[in-house]
């Protein structure tokens, strides 16, 4: 039977009870890949009456360690986007200017107008991740941000937008098989940061930050998604059903035309 992906209201999650290796949603690769195809194809269709219509938007929120796949979901499950309505933001260390504002303002100015879609890799959730494992900010101060983003992705939501938070969950194992890897492939050993082998000898610690800020910012307006993710291939389909099911919630439809002045139908 198929793990859970949407988080249910109110509970406790607790990640080891979760597989990261679980591919019970789809009988092999062939057919995800396959599957995957038709979601990034109507994924396409879906954006550009979003775009058309202009009343809605939708934002989504990659989060996971180290290596889980935030970049290649990007690459793959979002394909089909036209970059005129798509915008991708990567979440770094935030600059003097940033520091010197609250901690949401740099985000809130990177999310999607209404007719577009935004993408955060990485995101305001590093404020009580990275923020708090690192011990960047006192515990208070970590501690009363779970309600400051609930009340933010609120904000978003009343006015338009569609949340989706994902977690790209992988077990450390296969962290370090990738971390590995991208040291070994020249096209990607760019990629590498000596801060990811450090962060894990903290992987529990981040695994209970994870769990509490899942817990606490899991709300009937911005769900948590916990995306199993040492396969890719099942990653990308199960991340492309839930973006395409969301658009289609939307009840899209394209705008009535508006005739010129004085041209009448034919007929």
């Amino acid at each position: 039977m198929p793990q859970p992906i949407r988080v249910p209201d109110g509970a406790r999650v607790r990640l080891k009870k979760f597989d990261p290796g679980d591919t019970a949603r789809c009988r092999d690769k062939d057919e995800a890949l396959e599957t995957l195809q038709r979601e990034v194809k109507r994924m396409a269709e879906l954006q550009q009456v979003l775009y058309a219509q202009g009343k809605h938007a939708l934002l989504i929120v990659l989060q996971g360690m180290d290596g889980a796949g935030k970049d290649g979901t990007i690459r793959h499950v979002m394909s089909g986007l036209n970059p005129q309505g798509c915008r991708v933001t990567a979440f770094k260390a935030p600059t003097p200017e940033e520091r010197s504002h609250d901690f949401l303002w740099r985000v809130h100015r990177e999310t999607p107008p209404l007719g577009s879609i935004g993408i955060f890799n990485r995101s305001h959730y590093e404020d009580v991740l990275a923020a708090r494992v690192l011990k960047l900010v006192p515990h208070p101060v970590w501690k009363g941000r779970y309600e400051q983003i609930n009340h933010f992705e609120r904000l978003l939501t009343d006015g338009g937008m569609t949340v989706l938070k994902f977690f790209l969950h992988i077990s450390k194992a296969e962290q370090k098989e990738r971390l590995e890897k991208r040291l070994e492939d020249p096209s990607r050993a760019w990629k590498f940061d000596p801060l990811d082998w450090q962060n894990r000898k903290r992987w529990d610690d981040y695994m209970a930050a994870y769990e509490d800020a899942i817990h606490r910012c899991n709300t009937a307006w911005a769900p948590w998604h916990i995306v199993p993710a040492n396969k890719k291939w099942y990653r990308n389909l199960v991340v492309s059903e839930r973006i395409v099911r969301a658009l289609q919630e939307m009840r899209l439809e394209f705008p009535p035309l508006r005739r010129p002045p004085g041209r009448q139908e034919k007929g």
